[in-house]
């Protein structure tokens, strides 16, 4: 009964103490200022977590690494920064806009969040000073068949219960993406192997190959298109 429920937020013991008036609540528009990137270096490197505010097409040609992706587009934007960002840790964003990053702060203070970020980084100036991007390799549904044949990678299905339930690849491993920090022990998955992640479209996958990067997994691989692409490409999909 409770598989298919999300977690408890992340920040749920922020939300209770801004409810019970032990935090306040943010009754101003919050502000957000850009953080050198030399000083933002520091602060990643002293417990600070990225953000990745931009799409997953965005994220995947460039971005700092460890970032979490979770696409502000998304209407559930701050509740999944909330599900997987480690809890209580200061927070940088990272948008497409200075624009977009107002936008994205202004979400996270409808549950708290806000107060636990210290700034934006601007992408441009990061990638000016030299300092390391990564990139998050794109599998295609007709690749991923191939390798699927040979055995030489791992799927894992990150959607929701009701759509893994509706069809799903064979033998692929099913676990939500919302619970993955919490569950990722239960996972049948080895840290040197190769997984490729899948969702419906691969938005949320993408958030899901950030977080397994972050619990050590270097082998990980977004599949474009998701399940829309694997029914438009006429593979094969089994159902319990």
């Amino acid at each position: 009964m409770l598989e298919a429920q999300p977690p408890r937020p992340a920040n749920m013991a922020n939300i209770v103490a801004i409810n019970q008036g032990a935090r306040p609540y943010s009754m101003q528009l919050p502000k957000l200022g850009i953080v050198p990137p030399s000083t933002a270096l520091d602060l990643i490197e002293n417990g600070h977590v990225v953000v990745d505010t931009r799409s997953q097409h965005d994220y995947a040609q460039g971005h700092i690494p460890k970032a979490f992706n979770v696409d502000q587009s998304n209407g559930a934007f701050e509740q999944i920064v909330g599900w997987v960002v480690p809890a209580e840790q200061p927070l940088l964003l990272v948008a497409s806009s200075a624009e977009q990053a107002a936008a994205a702060l202004n979400k996270l203070a409808f549950v708290g969040l806000d107060q636990r970020v210290v700034g934006a980084i601007d992408l441009r100036q990061w990638r000016d000073e030299g300092l390391p991007t990564g990139a998050l390799a794109q599998l295609s549904v007709e690749s991923l068949a191939c390798e699927l044949t040979d055995r030489s990678v791992a799927v894992l299905d990150v959607r929701e219960l009701a759509e893994w339930r509706a069809g799903h690849i064979a033998n692929a491993v099913h676990l939500n993406f919302k619970h993955i920090p919490l569950r990722l022990h239960e996972l049948p998955l080895e840290r040197n192997q190769r997984v490729a992640v899948i969702c419906a479209s691969g938005r949320r996958s993408s958030t899901a190959c950030s977080v397994l990067r972050n619990h050590g997994f270097e082998h990980v691989c977004n599949v474009a298109g998701g399940m829309i692409a694997w029914h438009g490409a006429g593979l094969d999909v089994v159902r319990p």
